[in-house]
């Protein structure tokens, strides 16, 4: 499911795969929580797999927080996707291994 989608993003638009964790929630005491369930406005996670030339601050593979009712879906290929502008976005996930260098200067 990592193959690139078989579409073209123009000018500011960016295609996003929904995070898993992102799509349903477990509460406290276990009980699940639909994507769909109306709660307190939450930002959402997924990873940009496509982006138009215009796009400035975001790359494809990177983790992004976005605003999920501000988003159009699109499926290709039998894999749900989310349609966004760049200025949709709130932000960009730091790498994983950001940080975690020998903490040597050189």
């Amino acid at each position: 499911r990592d193959a690139r989608p078989p579409v073209r993003m123009l000018h500011d638009r960016v295609l996003v795969r929904l995070d898993q964790e992102s799509a349903e929630r477990r509460s406290g005491s276990g009980i699940v929580i639909p994507a769909t369930a109306s709660m307190a406005k939450r930002l959402a996670w997924g990873v940009v797999v496509a982006a138009g030339q215009h796009v400035r601050q975001v790359d494809v593979g990177d983790r992004v927080l976005f605003d999920p009712e501000d988003r159009a879906e699109v499926e290709l290929g039998g894999v749900q996707y989310l349609l966004l502008r760049e200025r949709d976005i709130h932000g960009v996930a730091e790498p994983e291994d950001a940080g975690r260098g020998t903490g040597l200067y050189l």
